[in-house]
């Protein structure tokens, strides 16, 4: 049976959410705050995470790092109450696999963690950590690193991905649900911006100029290049 860690603070929400997901056939492990979602995710190992940003003790970015530094791969979905774009960007950056904005259908999450649970029961194969290069930038995938002369760049594992998937279509047009299938790791829903949000921070810290940007071009109504 799939384990799903809840970490929600609020007692409504976090009985809901249990109740609904129960009566689908998950086995879920509640947590009220954050300090004991860290000590059950250690405890129970769950292959499945929802992650509420707000909680006492610790919050959810805070949990999300801790997850990380212990499993790289479980799938992690944020709860939030804030729609401010830097929030979600701030989850995605730290390792979340997508986020949803409360009040949300019963029917919406399942089908986002259904989606997940999808995609990474068959992710793995066609992963190459071989050093590729893109313009000035070297990738080096064993390390999360790429490196411009002597500035050395942080990237995280999706980052990784999206810029070995551009490359290996170089001069190609790879559109947005490509991405989010191959990349993102979702059955992508349309009305999320996870996979843009995502892609416009990359390119802050990858291009010289993200305005004008020499590695990730967006070709408008199709998707994304690398020439």
């Amino acid at each position: 049976m799939t384990k799903i860690l809840i970490a929600e603070d609020d007692d409504h929400t976090r009985d809901a959410l249990r109740e609904v997901l129960t009566m689908e056939g998950y086995e879920v492990i509640p947590a009220s705050d954050g300090l004991q979602a860290v000590d059950f995710f250690r405890a129970e190992s769950p292959d499945f995470v929802c992650l509420d940003v707000m909680m006492p003790g610790l919050n959810g970015y805070e949990v999300c790092k801790q997850i990380r530094r212990q499993d790289e791969k479980v799938p992690i979905l944020f709860l939030t109450a804030k729609a401010e774009e830097i929030d979600t960007v701030l989850g995605l950056e730290l390792g979340a696999d997508d986020y949803m904005t409360k009040p949300f259908g019963v029917k919406e999450i399942i089908a986002r963690i259904r989606a997940i649970l999808r995609r990474t029961a068959s992710r793995g194969g066609g992963r190459t950590d071989d050093d590729f290069t893109m313009d000035d930038l070297r990738i080096v995938p064993t390390e999360l690193r790429a490196y411009r002369d002597k500035l050395e760049l942080a990237l995280s594992p999706r980052d990784v991905k999206v810029l070995r998937l551009l490359y290996d279509r170089r001069g190609k047009v790879i559109d947005r649900n490509t991405l989010a299938d191959e990349v993102w790791g979702v059955d992508y829903f349309p009305e999320s911006r996870a996979l843009d949000q995502h892609i416009s921070q990359l390119r802050k810290r990858i291009e010289k100029d993200p305005a004008q940007p020499r590695i990730i071009r967006t070709v408008h109504g199709a998707g994304y290049r690398f020439e």
